[in-house]
């Protein structure tokens, strides 16, 4: 029997990305408008399991950890947020530098910015069960209360919604996503802001590559001291994280693929769990 060829998460999402990037001019309107349509859902869908996959992983892993968790979570939002300080300064004082000298005056940016593109067919709203922020203090109040309960029961229940979760993220989302950043890409180039955006701010863009380059390096390099494990392939298992959420531009959209990138770099599946969802998503994005 022939084996079925399987490609990988990342070179999926790179070939949405080049995709999109190379239909968008010559697609029609009422195609792109279709998968436009699909974005719209996907995007509501990805909104609404946000909280519940924080609830039923940081739950999970909190409960499993133990006595250590509140301890353990002190210091991983104590790292996280220092990441983020030390990010923040560093991408400020590089665009106080930098940057002046590179904008031209004149330039259209505000009609980069507001170009809309097509509007879906139709859209479907679902909201979350709750915001992120109350997402993390229910997993963490739920998590540290498990942690000390000596019953199994409501333990059983947190572990059989996390394999509910887990089933969702692995039979759902992963799979989609790359649809879903095709449809991006699909949708900026069919409005022309793909190309438009490129001209007026390539250079901008090559500076924040760099950037990010350099931060993640030197993360990837102190964690790896810890470790004592190759940098470099540490950071290349988490490429596809890196590239949904430049597809995407979001960091809550990234999560259940850090989280799968993760646990493929060794980490355990609690101590993944516990980090990856442990602070606000616009925090961990920095500190990734």
């Amino acid at each position: 029997m022939k084996k079925k060829i399987r490609i990988g998460l990342l070179p999926r999402i790179i070939i949405a990305i080049l995709l999109g990037v190379l239909l968008g001019n010559i697609m029609p309107a009422p195609l792109v408008r279709l998968f436009i349509t699909f974005n719209g859902i996907f995007s509501e869908f990805l909104n609404f399991s946000i909280p519940l996959i924080i609830v039923g992983l940081v739950t999970v892993a909190i409960a499993d950890i133990g006595r250590g968790a509140g301890r353990m979570l002190v210091v991983t939002t104590l790292i996280a947020y220092a990441a983020t300080l030390i990010s923040g300064f560093l991408s400020y004082f590089t665009g106080t530098l930098c940057f002046p000298s590179l904008i031209e005056t004149g330039v259209p940016l505000e009609e980069v910015s507001q170009a809309q593109g097509l509007l879906p067919y139709f859209s479907v709203e679902i909201p979350p069960l709750m915001g992120v922020m109350t997402a993390l203090i229910l997993a963490f109040t739920l998590g540290l209360g498990l942690s000390r309960l000596k019953s199994e029961t409501l333990k059983q229940a947190a572990r059989d919604f996390q394999e509910i979760i887990v089933g969702m993220i692995s039979a759902v989302i992963l799979p989609l996503l790359p649809f879903y950043i095709f449809g991006i890409f699909l949708n900026m180039t069919h409005s022309g802001q793909v190309f438009a955006i490129l001209l007026v701010f390539i250079k901008i863009i090559g500076i924040i590559f760099l950037l990010h380059i350099a931060v993640l390096l030197l993360q990837y390099g102190i964690a790896a001291l810890f470790v004592k494990r190759n940098p470099f392939r540490l950071l290349g298992r988490m490429m596809p994280a890196y590239f949904t959420a430049l597809g995407t531009q979001s960091s809550a959209a990234t999560i259940p693929v850090t989280l799968e990138q993760t646990k493929r770099n060794g980490v355990s599946d609690e101590v993944a769990g516990f980090v990856i969802h442990s602070v606000p998503p616009s925090t961990s994005a920095a500190a990734r």
